[in-house]
């Protein structure tokens, strides 16, 4: 099939690649001359693993990017990829500005029997809205919305076998629209992939209230990380032991620093948002106290890094390993890393930030932080070490070898990702949210 996708940022550009791997013609648009000419020489602007490979391997055959929207004239199918970021001046709100102006950019170039397929996460109602202007402007062309459900890190494959792929549509007449994406995604289905046809607003639902649902999770077992510093108890254990009820599950109940991001807070918090605006935002009063059980755990690794130095870090050397909001991506959007590095400098301590990928985006958010290529070189005479992100590499650092380079063996585990006994053993004082000091 002949097949569009407006917007090349990360959604757009993982989504276009994976089109093409499953045969089909795709050009991808944006208007960022920059981002269409690395995309054009299969360079992602943003670390994602193996697709500058996918990208490549569809440059060189049925993938081409432009910034010319005129060029997706004999597409029949459209993917709206754009962003959907938290409105400025501190809104929860989302901004559609982006959505609508692509719908916008499309109309003069629809077929008659178009499917436009919103993928970006959206309030629930505006698919509905968007497929009213479609039918005032072009008659024939419908509306459908297919959430992503992409984990950075793994989007490549999210996207080539996902586990489930829900499609929305128009109440009425839906066959020749349900039968064309099943085309689309002809590949994956034949692998069994589960296909849900749902009406817009179910769909529209789907992300958020998948979002909504993890991050209840994460903040869940890191509430309960406050109650096990209290008491002694050990929530690594905690989680483990009510891990194994098949209702509850050990996914996502890894206790730590919270979640970040460019998706979960921001989608959490516009979820609110729009419960507000339907006059039911009791219904979702409880994401308050998960988003503000998340920033609440930035605070505490604050404040125990400032007790692990004697109740001051004001010129203390301090190592943070990790700046991305999680392993396996450079995106530093809402890092808690990040977060807890600039508080701490804020208060006076000497902080070194590294990270295996995220060192440039780092730097770009926050220049007056130190920064260094490698946690050898990170923690070279530092009073304290924090691991705030959970990268593999950091997990299988040698507590010998890096005892060497510090001035003092002091860590802090901020993802409860090391082996305690391990770093004790080499002499380290290791302490970690919901851990109780040894």
């Amino acid at each position: 099939m002949q097949i569009s996708v407006i917007g090349c940022g990360y959604l757009g550009a993982v989504h276009a690649a994976g089109l093409a791997a499953m045969g089909h013609d795709v050009i991808g648009v944006d208007q960022d001359v920059q981002k269409i000419e690395l995309l054009a020489r299969s360079i992602p602007s943003f670390h994602e693993p193996g697709l500058a490979e996918l990208l490549r391997d569809g440059v060189r055959g049925s993938l081409r990017f432009t910034t010319d929207i005129a060029a997706v004239a004999d597409c029949r199918v459209h993917f709206v990829c754009v962003g959907t970021p938290q409105r400025a001046g501190g809104e929860y709100a989302a901004d559609l500005s982006f959505v609508d102006a692509a719908l916008e950019g499309l109309l003069p170039y629809l077929l008659p029997d178009a499917v436009v397929v919103g993928k970006s996460t959206v309030p629930v109602g505006t698919a509905e809205r968007l497929g009213r202007r479609l039918h005032e402007a072009r008659p024939g062309p419908v509306i459908a919305w297919n959430p992503e459900f992409l984990r950075e890190g793994h989007a490549v494959d999210d996207t080539l076998h996902p586990d489930r792929i829900v499609v929305g549509l128009p109440e009425g007449d839906r066959e020749e629209a349900v039968a064309c994406l099943r085309e689309v995604y002809a590949a994956p289905l034949a692998a069994g992939v589960p296909f849900l046809v749902t009406d817009l607003a179910t769909a529209e639902l789907v992300k958020v209230a998948a979002n909504s649902f993890l991050a209840t999770k994460i903040s869940f077992i890191n509430a309960m990380a406050e109650l096990c510093e209290v008491t002694g108890a050990d929530v690594t254990q905690l989680a483990d032991a009510i891990g194994y009820d098949a209702r509850i599950g050990r996914r996502f109940l890894d206790a730590g620093l919270g979640f970040g991001g460019g998706c979960l807070p921001k989608d959490i918090r516009a979820f609110m948002a729009r419960a507000g605006e339907l006059g039911i935002d009791q219904a979702l009063t409880f994401l308050r106290e998960v988003d503000s059980i998340n920033k609440r755990r930035r605070v505490r690794m604050v404040d125990l890094a400032r007790a692990e130095c004697g109740g001051s870090v004001v010129g203390r050397r301090i190592a943070v390993l990790g700046a991305a909001f999680k392993p396996h991506s450079d995106d530093v959007r809402d890092s808690p890393a990040l977060n807890v590095a600039a508080q701490l400098q804020l208060q006076g301590a000497e902080v070194v930030v590294t990270d295996p990928c995220a060192v440039d985006n780092a730097r770009d958010r926050w220049p007056d932080l130190k920064y260094a290529h490698s946690p050898e070189e990170a923690v070279a005479d530092a009073e304290l070490v924090m691991v705030l992100t959970e990268w593999p590499e950091y997990v299988a650092l040698d507590p010998v070898a890096m005892g060497d380079l510090v001035r003092h063996r002091r860590i802090l585990d901020g993802r409860n990702a090391l082996d305690p006994a391990r770093w004790r053993g080499a002499g380290w004082t290791y302490r970690a949210l919901g851990r109780a000091r040894a």
